[in-house]
């Protein structure tokens, strides 16, 4: 499949305006649309803890109850790291300099997941072609779930929305040991080919991989043994997959989202991109202080799909601005005050998705 192309609105001038609002806040408050002071401690405050349970649990053998708790702690960070430190890093909006983006971009490399492949996945792919089935592959998980009514229905799907959970719990797994490596190997995320890698690409790329699985597998094997490491190893896993797929899942596959079908004789998608971005996404929970700290300000993805540059350390203060700008050109803006709410939702969506 092609990608599709945006309308090209003549006289529309809404991701103008919108550019316009919020480049005037920042010029008038002084402030740098990067990190600030909160995210590089709170970036320092998560990896001191994740490194500090790590030795923990391998080197000082702690009770096994406490093991365990600190396993689904660190599955917690797992989450919480690739939200706030390399989520803003991949966008380049963690810091003003290029170095330390790059470093957190690259720290989910020590979590087990390939910064490239994510580069491609879901800066260039996902951004752009939000919920667009057979070009987002976020939303591309059959035969399993099905996210939208133009992807097909099996009978399973019928009770997807009880099973999901458990299928959320798998993802840090399959995607570190399955999915890095067939968009490796495929040179493509989906049917959209990635950028031919460099040298040093490919070299980074299998490093990362070692080191990890030798951080996660052989030393831990090797101090704990076999099923100690295979239980907590699962428990990280576990609780690091189900708090990752919750919390992208809840911005764009609720009851309110759309699914746009690009027209079958132009191939294009019948909306200005900006628009398409708020008609695709939704955001949850803003007020929720905790939340919003815990999830890297992740649950103001309206915010963060139409300015991916800006650090989410911005997104509250922003988002009064962009809400306010659509209610004056008639955009809806699709928000859940409570996690919840949208909780409900999503099910509620998975719940028609298997029976329409």
């Amino acid at each position: 499949m092609s990608t599709p192309k945006f309308l090209n609105v003549q006289g529309s001038h809404f991701h103008q305006e919108l550019k316009r609002r919020v480049s005037k806040y920042f010029e008038e408050t002084h402030k740098s649309m990067t990190g600030n002071f909160s995210l590089y401690f709170k970036a320092i405050l998560f990896w001191s803890c994740y490194i500090f349970l790590y030795i923990h649990v391998l080197f000082f053998y702690p009770a096994t109850w406490i093991a365990i708790v600190e396993c689904v702690l660190m599955g917690g960070l797992t989450a919480a790291i690739g939200f706030n430190v390399m989520h803003d890093g991949g966008h380049g909006s963690f810091s003003k300099s290029k170095f330390w983006n790059k470093i957190a971009a690259f720290s989910v490399n020590a979590l087990g997941a390939s910064a490239i492949m994510w580069n491609n996945k879901h800066n260039i792919i996902h951004h752009t072609y939000t919920n667009i089935d057979g070009v987002d592959d976020d939303i591309e998980i059959r035969p399993l779930l099905r996210m939208c009514n133009t992807q097909k229905k099996y009978w399973i799907h019928k009770y997807q929305h009880i099973y999901v959970w458990f299928l959320y719990t798998q993802l840090l797994v399959i995607w570190v040991f399955a999915t890095d490596y067939t968009k490796y190997f495929k040179k493509r995320v989906g049917t959209i080919p990635i950028k031919k890698m460099s040298l040093g690409e490919h070299i980074a790329f299998w490093t990362a991989k070692a080191l990890y699985y030798f951080g996660m597998i052989v030393l831990p094997i090797i101090k704990i043994g076999f099923v100690e490491w295979m239980v907590g190893f699962a428990i990280i896993a576990m609780v690091a997959g189900f708090i990752l797929s919750v919390v992208f899942q809840l911005a764009h596959t609720v009851e309110e989202t759309a699914f746009p079908v690009p027209n079958g004789n132009t191939n294009r998608i019948e909306s200005e991109w900006a628009i398409h971005q708020i008609q695709t996404t939704a955001n949850f929970a803003t007020k929720n202080k905790l939340i919003c700290w815990l999830v890297g300000g992740l649950n103001f993805q309206i915010e963060h799909h139409l300015f991916p540059k800006i650090s989410h350390v911005h997104y509250p203060a922003i988002s009064k601005i962009i809400k306010q700008t659509c209610e004056e050109f008639g955009v809806k803006y699709i928000e859940y005050r409570k996690m919840r709410h949208a909780l409900v939702s999503h099910a509620t969506h998975l719940k028609r998705m298997g029976n329409i």
